[in-house]
């Protein structure tokens, strides 16, 4: 991770995202370059060429919350990769950063998943790994090599096409997280481990770290292939834990009366026996 120039690294990752004809400009004939030139995103986000290269070298790290919102509205950004980047612009100070302890799940919050017979729950910590989850949520991810840990489910397990229908998509939308948490802690030591061992073993996870996407857990329908009980289709939401920052409740459930339901409840009482 280029901790010494994430602002720059994050703005030319984003503006090589960027088609010139999605913000109204003309496409020109050959460009030299993928997506936005620096001039045009100078241009469109009201800044000089000469200041806005200085951003992406380094030379100037730290804009202010107008020039941030600027470059957001000129690399077309979402809500989530907006928020990155005024955290990058106005890193927060080591001091107020999360202590590097392991983190723990709370009692309460272990009883409340439990008392859900019926709806698969996980606790992640900040990494994407699990942390606790209730009967039907450990029955959801098991059998695979890295069913604690959804990240490397995704890139290193063997089977993860199989489990994950819309692979590509997930994927996706995990390195997003990843780079969610980065942005908060970059010196996070497990972070750090996290992303040296999938980028040296996964062509895919890097291809993808290097877009810079950012993706906050919040709602989306996922499909899961299961090995028991077949094809499941699940919403789930994603509920940040108050009392322990970084880590999310994620809970699933299946559309009322569809065949998901029933596999859902199958998988239950298969884990219950």
């Amino acid at each position: 991770m280029a901790k010494d120039n994430a602002l720059g690294e994050f703005l030319r990752a984003r503006r090589e995202q960027v088609g010139p004809e999605e913000l109204g400009l003309p496409a020109g004939g050959s460009r030299r370059v993928a997506g936005l030139r620096r001039e045009e995103v100078a241009l469109l986000a009201g800044v000089s060429t000469d200041y806005y290269v200085r951003l992406e070298q380094g030379r100037e790290r730290n804009p202010s919350a107008q020039v941030v919102e600027a470059l957001a509205r000129g690399l077309a950004l979402d809500d989530d990769a907006v928020a990155h980047l005024h955290r990058l612009a106005q890193p927060v100070p080591a001091r107020r950063r999360w202590a590097r302890r392991p983190e723990r799940v709370s009692p309460n919050l272990l009883r409340l998943m439990d008392s859900w017979p019926g709806t698969p729950a996980v606790v992640l910590g900040r990494c994407l790994d699990v942390l606790a989850r209730n009967a039907l949520g450990e029955a959801l991810f098991a059998g695979h090599t890295h069913s604690g840990d959804l990240v490397r489910l995704v890139f290193l397990d063997p089977d993860a096409r199989e489990f994950y229908p819309d692979w590509e998509r997930v994927a996706v939308n995990t390195v997003g997280g990843l780079r969610a948490a980065a942005g908060l802690d970059p010196d996070d030591p497990q972070l750090i481990d996290t992303v040296g061992e999938l980028s040296v073993k996964s062509a895919d996870f890097r291809r993808l770290w290097a877009r810079h996407d950012i993706r906050q857990k919040t709602h989306e329908t996922k499909r899961f292939r299961h090995r028991l009980v077949g094809e499941l289709e699940l919403s789930y939401e994603a509920l940040t834990v108050n009392s322990a920052p970084g880590q999310q409740l994620v809970v699933y459930q299946a559309e009322p009366g569809s065949p998901s339901e029933a596999a859902l409840a199958l998988l239950g009482s298969l884990a219950a026996s």
